[in-house]
């Protein structure tokens, strides 16, 4: 009978194991950005429609384009991420409304998915800065012996020298 519990106790702590271990390796999905659980952008606006119909709608967007104020984003992203990968843009929607400055009212509606984008590479060339650079020694030792100026001395404020 103890023979029994035993094993059994030892199938419930492998099994239990077992289902951790599967739960750790399994994906985390997070949803960014716009959260339309029954809206759909793409269909539910019309070219025609006000910008208090898109407002009522859809809610504010999530982003306005900064040089057309008329130009409103509403994005949506999932990502998905394993264990201690980083995480990994599965699916995205850019669902772009372009309103008349003159009307006020929905001129094009146009969706954009992961497959529209583009990677940019950032440009690796720094701007250069004057002088040279130290090293962390010289950054520290840099100031050792070095008499601070007397501002009680100092006529001309905009032509700071030492004075020995």
């Amino acid at each position: 009978m103890r023979l029994l519990s035993f094993k059994t106790s030892s199938a419930l702590v492998a099994a239990s194991a077992l289902a951790l271990l599967g739960t750790a390796c399994a994906p985390t999905m997070t949803h960014h950005g716009y959260l339309a659980h029954e809206a759909k952008p793409s269909v539910d606006i019309k070219v025609g429609d006000s910008q208090a119909t898109v407002l009522d709608k859809l809610g504010a967007p999530s982003q306005t384009s900064v040089y057309k104020p008329s130009e409103w984003y509403y994005i949506d992203q999932v990502s998905m991420k394993m264990t201690y990968k980083q995480p990994r843009v599965t699916a995205r929607s850019v669902t772009v409304v372009d309103f008349d400055p003159s009307t006020q009212t929905v001129a094009t509606v146009k969706t954009l998915s992961l497959a529209d984008g583009r990677v940019l590479t950032p440009n690796p060339n720094k701007t250069p800065t004057r002088g040279r650079s130290l090293t962390a020694l010289e950054q520290v030792l840099g100031t050792v012996g070095h008499q601070r100026l007397d501002n009680s001395q100092d006529t001309n404020p905009g032509n700071n020298r030492r004075r020995d």
